[in-house]
């Protein structure tokens, strides 16, 4: 098992790279049909009429696959991830079936967490790219990450 990180383990600008997740026109429309039932998310002859012309993937799924990738890629070690918000999403351009993604982190800021002595809070730039380089999701969270509590004398 990979070794949990701790907030003094980590600096601003330190940067992290998942593995890859493939996006299958079957997950779309399994994805779309059970949380974002849209016809460009669902039905690949109706999607061909909408605004986007094609079957796409909802901003939602593309969030999902994002956290996947955050969780598979440990990329706060053996740390759980643990949200405390999301500042920003953006979805610059969709997610398409045959799309294979990536996450990278980078940490924006370290916060300390206040009465919390225990924990410390970091603001993370999460960038989904698809194959090609180019961003299909923007994200801005705050993590909580646990601190090294000074040894009892």
């Amino acid at each position: 098992m990979t070794e949990p990180l701790f907030f003094e383990d980590v600096a601003v600008g330190d940067r992290r790279t998942t593995g890859t997740v493939a996006v299958t026109a079957e997950s779309v429309i399994a994805f779309g049909r059970a949380y974002d039932p849209q016809p460009f998310h669902t039905d690949a002859e109706a999607a061909v009429e909408s605004f986007f012309g094609e079957l796409v993937a909802s901003g939602w799924q593309t969030t999902a696959l994002t956290m996947r990738l955050l969780v598979e890629g440990a990329v706060l070690g053996g740390t759980p991830l643990i949200g405390a918000g999301v500042e920003e999403i953006r979805w610059p351009r969709p997610t398409r079936p045959g799309d294979i993604l990536t996450a990278e982190t980078e940490i924006l800021e370290l916060l300390p967490a206040g009465r919390r002595p225990d924990i410390g809070m970091i603001r993370v730039r999460t960038t989904t790219k698809r194959q090609d380089g180019d961003a299909v999701q923007t994200m801005i969270t705050r993590m909580v990450l646990p601190r090294r509590l000074p040894a009892a004398e």
